[in-house]
């Protein structure tokens, strides 16, 4: 879609704010459903990062690329997991450099019932499938054009 630059853009028909704003209630949502886990958002999707992980480890960079955050954003909130037993962090044995982030038992046997609660709760957005997974793809294809425009972060 191209605007008249002459014109200025109406903050209700931006694709920034309906994103910022759709961000900010899923944020108020999660933490609603996370509470009774004393979880956080952030904290939820490095959960699943790991339990998504086909491996029993991510290190601390892969993780950080994954969810693009960096090493000072994401350390306090590995500590905070680690401090409420979600995970453990461990030096590499093979280059002592790099820290590897574990599951613990109690975050593999918590999946099942904080995934049924995530996925109950979203139920209540009373999206189809198809649909929920075409604005999925939808909210990707903008995230790819912007890679396609910007410097990675």
């Amino acid at each position: 879609m191209n605007h008249d630059l002459n014109q200025p853009l109406n903050i209700d028909h931006q694709i920034c704010f309906a994103l910022y704003s759709a961000n900010k209630r899923f944020n108020r949502f999660y933490a609603e459903v996370l509470a009774q886990f004393k979880l956080t958002y952030p904290q939820y999707i490095v959960l699943s990062t790991l339990w998504d992980a086909d491996t029993d480890n991510l290190s601390m960079h892969e993780l950080g690329e994954t969810m693009m955050l960096d090493s000072g954003t994401l350390t306090p909130l590995l500590k905070r997991l680690e401090q409420h037993g979600w995970i453990e962090r461990q030096k590499d044995p093979s280059d002592e450099r790099h820290v590897l982030v574990k599951l613990t038992d109690k975050s593999n046997q918590s999946k099942p019932l904080i995934v049924s609660k995530v996925k109950s709760s979203l139920a209540r957005l009373d999206l189809p499938k198809q649909d929920y997974q075409q604005r999925v793809n939808e909210i990707n294809d903008i995230t790819q054009r912007l890679d396609n425009i910007i410097p990675q972060i």
